[in-house]
């Protein structure tokens, strides 16, 4: 399993001519380092007689942004799992009707998949960089710049996987389905553009 590997080993594989893992593990694992950096600034504001008064608040981000971590994490294998699937149903037979007929069939399914776990991906990077905001306001000071990476790398990811929604989605047949999807992708682009500018201006002003 690639969420097993040590970094070294998994830089190792990224920069190998293997085509996994690749940009979607990456952006997925952007995303996961984000939720990282939300939940360390909650355990060190957690239980400062200093930040008393949103102590209940970051045990909730807290708990949301290890949820997230661990499910981006998870993302990581889905990724290369879905880019396999559309390897192999490119690589089946065509000499009959029959199996172009399966091979098409299997390759529209395959390029569903691979739209829907990017998707997915962008979708909990949002749900960090929300979590990034709550931190970055209320958050242990002495780490306020941790919650501005966790932002920046959150929509990094966001925008990482923009780009394998876009890719499968183009050669999607079923064009009301893709339109559906990428519509999905542009309203979570619009809050993400925002809410990045938000933070990131909110971590200066506490520096």
């Amino acid at each position: 399993m690639i969420n097993d590997n040590t970094i070294e080993r998994f830089l190792d594989n990224l920069a190998s001519p293997s085509p996994t893992p690749g940009g979607g593990s990456v952006a997925a694992i952007m995303g996961s380092m984000g939720a990282g950096l939300v939940s360390m600034v909650c355990h060190l504001t957690i239980g400062k007689p200093a930040y008393a008064a949103v102590d209940n608040d970051m045990r909730d981000v807290l708990e949301q942004a290890e949820n997230l971590r661990v499910r981006l994490t998870d993302l990581v294998q889905a990724d290369v799992g879905v880019f396999d699937q559309v390897m192999a149903a490119y690589r089946l037979p065509r000499d009959t009707d029959a199996d172009k007929d399966y091979r098409s069939t299997a390759i529209q399914t395959a390029l569903k998949a691979a739209t829907e776990v990017p998707l997915d991906c962008a979708g909990l990077c949002l749900q960090v960089m929300q979590l990034s905001q709550r931190v970055a306001g209320q958050g242990n000071q002495g780490v306020i710049t941790d919650a501005g990476v966790a932002v920046v790398a959150a929509a990094a990811a966001l925008r990482s996987s923009e780009l394998n929604v876009r890719v499968n989605a183009k050669n999607i047949r079923d064009r009301d389905y893709a339109d559906n999807r990428l519509n999905a992708l542009n309203d979570l682009l619009t809050q993400a553009r925002v809410l990045e500018g938000e933070v990131f201006e909110t971590v200066l002003n506490r520096l």
